[in-house]
């Protein structure tokens, strides 16, 4: 990351987005309820906080390969000449998530 690499950088950051929302907890699920009026709000810091959901590690592997074949897909639809650079920065980022998959200690 040092040489800043951009290609990687953005793999790596779309695909870490793509992890803290798969952990995130929905909204109806988080057992806070509505209060009926401003005094019967959750007051304080982190009165509304709720535990984040811990994703497997198939998990994970299932959103990094998910990530993989959508960059993959659009670059496969990006057929005119005009995009030819943005199909090539595409496959190249899910290159970049394939070797975080196949490397040395991946799952």
């Amino acid at each position: 990351m040092r040489a800043r690499d951009k290609v990687a950088v953005s793999a790596l950051r779309a695909t870490l987005a793509a992890l803290d929302n798969a952990e995130a907890v929905p909204v109806g699920s988080a057992g806070i309820r509505g209060a009926a009026s401003l005094e019967e709000s959750p007051v304080g810091a982190g009165a509304t906080e709720v535990a984040r959901r811990e994703l497997s590690e198939h998990a994970t592997v299932d959103i990094v390969r998910a990530e993989i074949a959508e960059r993959l897909e659009a670059a496969a639809e990006l057929t005119a000449s005009a995009h030819a650079d943005r199909a090539g920065r595409l496959r190249a980022e899910a290159a970049v998530l394939l070797g975080f998959l196949d490397g040395p200690g991946a799952a």
